[in-house]
């Protein structure tokens, strides 16, 4: 034993080392921002999607998990919404478009809610969607729930 180096003291020299690695781990806080305009985007692209008659590009917007509420019932799953959805791409023009003028992301980055209006092939509001998403990957926004409900009335 070197001079002057008690048991005590290398036990808290140990205690030292072993929490070192905790007391250096950075906690990096998630841009809100910035990942308020990925779901933004995300959206946006999901839209454009349907607008583009492009089915498959739907399709990757989901989750596996995916869960869609309309006409009464529950898709569930991506195979079962991307089923469902296969409908409204029977004709030339999309039945509906939609585009989000809201959305607010969780603190840890973990999930988003978007929602915005739904519009019928002649621009009217006939209800609003409302959308959770979830950072699957970094950056990486896929559709996990989906519900219409009626328009907000008029202000």
């Amino acid at each position: 034993m070197r001079p002057g180096w008690r048991p005590a003291g290398r036990r808290l020299c140990l205690l030292a080392l072993a929490l070192l690695p905790a007391a250096c781990a950075v906690t990096t806080v998630p841009d809100s921002g910035a990942l308020q305009r990925q779901v933004f985007d995300a959206e946006r692209s999901f839209a454009r999607s349907m607008a583009e008659r492009d089915h498959a590009a739907v399709t990757g917007w989901l989750s596996e998990q995916a869960m869609f509420f309309g006409g009464g019932q529950v898709l569930r799953g991506k195979a079962a919404v991307a089923t469902g959805w296969k409908a409204y791409f029977d004709t030339a023009a999309a039945p509906f478009s939609w585009e989000p003028d809201q959305v607010e992301v969780l603190a840890d980055g973990s999930l988003a809610l978007s929602t915005g209006p739904v519009r019928n092939p002649a621009g009217q509001v006939i209800a609003r969607f409302n959308s959770i998403w979830r950072q699957e990957s970094p950056g990486v926004w896929r559709v996990i729930f989906d519900k219409g409900q009626p328009p907000d009335p008029p202000r």
